[in-house]
């Protein structure tokens, strides 16, 4: 797709202005760490919400989304709808543990909750997930979508956007990241309705003018989001609503609730009402996704079908490339001067994403690692170390990016990575704040013990490790791994694995805290409820209460879920 100079212009003054606002609202020459690192604890609501979401939507998201709507249907979808009930987990389970402690980071909860170690295992989990996942192959996603539409080189994008990012990000803190996340979230939002309804309006050019009609063009399933267990091949289903229900929280409940990236917008909450209602109010914008980003791909396949669009093949093969999806929409959809615009809203989730990555290490290094090892350090000094560290990680991210190529589909790389780690850190927190007798012998065992299971798994489940070990010959085209492959594997869904760990680690997590001596109560009462439903303890402050929006954002998602089911 070659650019006007309108679109060169539209994604220039974007970069040039988000940068110099995010600059102007978060600089402060002699900032203290609170400032720099949360916003002197100062955000609302509506601020930590939006800066929730936009910090989990990348360019991943907007390619993987429509490609998952186009091969799968609107199931990729809960994704987004389950990250609402485990944001509704955030806000009542977490959050007023996350405040009242006032913690900078959620390794540093993990040493009040059991010990320094802990800490140090999840400052390592926290770091390598920021870098390798959130920054490093966000970049590379970006890079291959701006190239794919706009023929930008991905050497460009990656130094263009990096150099932007990296400026308002280091200078301004998390003052910065957030105030432009209020700003990208619209950019992000709009752009994504804007393709929706070009592409519906579309429709009527291929001969599909009502839903009933568009119900009759798509493939079998694709509207549903709830999918049997087993499919019609006799197969574990690998988006099964049993997948879905036991898997996606154990990856879940580590992001939302656990992730230093997401949920340091939280700890910046000016109290625990605004940290409670901002998760909420994020996990009301989670429900858009499905209908903005998952409904556009499927809206894609019937173009497709119609023959009004063209989707590459996979390399060597007559398989469709589904990521190519997005790309093919756009160039199809968007008129010449609108496109500039589409280019900026993407460079807008790319941003926002690795901004919030960026500040999350940079807060890490500053206060799991400088600080505590030097505790006397000035604040001066740990916020000069922050705005270095943003700009080291930045281009160990641009050299890792490079190599995003190495793995098969982003979308579900960034899913089965985490389950290396994911169920031992979330079965170690969820006990840690609901059960008082948990053990730091149990923390540290589990952490480890799962880890290991998980490394095992994700090494044994590389198709390459399969036709090492049965021999490339005997495996069939598209042989998924040892483990998943539903007809030389297991066939166990990558889901299913995360809850078979999980189930393990709680069993680790259980049998060493029994056999070990109880931790001084006065130091878990701090952290730990007094019952598992205690937080729904209290009298009612109004409508705004985070109970009461809580139960209705659960109601909404559930009559959607029925709607669509």
């Amino acid at each position: 797709m070659n650019l006007t100079h309108i679109d060169v212009a539209v994604i220039a003054f974007y970069l040039i202005g988000i940068t110099a606002f995010g600059i102007w609202v978060g600089y402060r020459r002699r900032a203290t760490s609170d400032q720099y690192f949360l916003a002197n604890r100062s955000l609302g609501w509506f601020t930590v919400g939006a800066a929730v979401f936009t910090s989990n939507i990348s360019t991943i998201h907007l390619v993987g989304l429509a490609a998952g709507g186009a091969k799968d249907g609107l199931v990729i979808g809960n994704f987004e709808w389950m990250a609402c009930f485990l944001l509704v987990v955030l806000a009542l389970l977490f959050v007023p543990f996350y405040l009242s402690s006032k913690v900078h980071t959620l390794p540093e909860f993990m040493e009040r909750r059991y010990c320094q170690e802990a800490r140090t295992f999840l400052v390592v989990i926290a770091l390598l997930s920021a870098l390798l996942i959130d920054i490093g192959i966000s970049l590379y996603a970006g890079a291959e979508l701006f190239k794919s539409f706009l023929g930008v080189p991905m050497v460009v994008t990656i130094v263009v956007l990096s150099l932007f990012t990296v400026a308002y990000t280091a200078l301004g803190g998390l003052k910065a990241v957030v105030m432009t996340e209020n700003i990208q979230v619209w950019m992000l939002l709009g752009g994504a309705t804007l393709v929706t309804f070009l592409g519906w309006r579309a429709l009527g050019l291929v001969g599909v003018h009502n839903w009933t009609e568009f119900k009759a063009a798509v493939a079998p399933g694709q509207l549903h989001m709830l999918r049997p267990i087993v499919n019609q091949q006799g197969h574990l289903g690998e988006y099964s609503w049993l997948g879905v229900l036991l898997g996606y929280p154990i990856l879940g409940i580590w992001y939302w609730c656990f992730d230093q990236t997401h949920v340091q917008r939280v700890l910046g909450a000016k109290d625990k009402s605004a940290g409670q209602n901002g998760a909420i109010f994020a996990g009301f914008l989670k429900i858009l996704p499905v209908f903005l980003m998952v409904l556009p791909g499927v809206i894609g396949y019937v173009l497709w079908q119609k023959g009004a669009i063209h989707l590459q093949n996979l390399p060597d093969t007559q398989e469709p490339d589904y990521n190519t999806m997005l790309p093919a929409l756009i160039n199809y959809l968007v008129p010449v001067g609108l496109k500039g615009l589409l280019a900026a809203c993407m460079a807008a989730a790319l941003m926002s994403c690795i901004a919030a990555a960026l500040n999350a290490c940079a807060t890490l290094v500053s206060f799991d690692i400088v600080k505590r090892k030097w505790p006397q350090t000035s604040d001066a000094r740990v916020v000069m170390v922050g705005r270095l560290c943003t700009g080291g990680i930045m281009v160990l991210a641009m050299l890792w990016s490079t190599q995003g190529g190495q793995f098969g589909t982003i979308f579900e790389a960034i899913n089965k990575i985490p389950m290396i780690f994911a169920p031992a850190v979330t079965t170690v927190f969820v006990f840690g704040v609901l059960w008082k007798r948990g053990t730091q012998q149990a923390a540290l065992g589990t952490l480890y013990f799962g880890t290991i299971i998980g490394v095992l798994y994700f090494v044994l489940d590389m198709p390459v490790v399969g036709r090492l070990l049965l021999g490339a010959g005997r495996l069939h085209d598209g042989f998924g791994g040892l483990i998943t492959d539903p007809a030389q594997g297991l066939g166990l869904p990558f889901m299913l694995v995360g809850a078979l760990i999980a189930i393990l680690c709680a069993a680790v997590y259980v049998t060493v805290s029994l056999l070990t001596p109880a931790m001084n109560d006065e130091q878990v009462r701090q952290v730990c409820w007094d019952h598992p439903l205690a937080f729904l303890r209290g009298r009612l402050s109004g409508i705004g209460d985070p109970r009461i929006m809580a139960v209705l954002l659960i109601a909404v998602v559930a009559v959607l879920y029925y709607l669509l089911r």
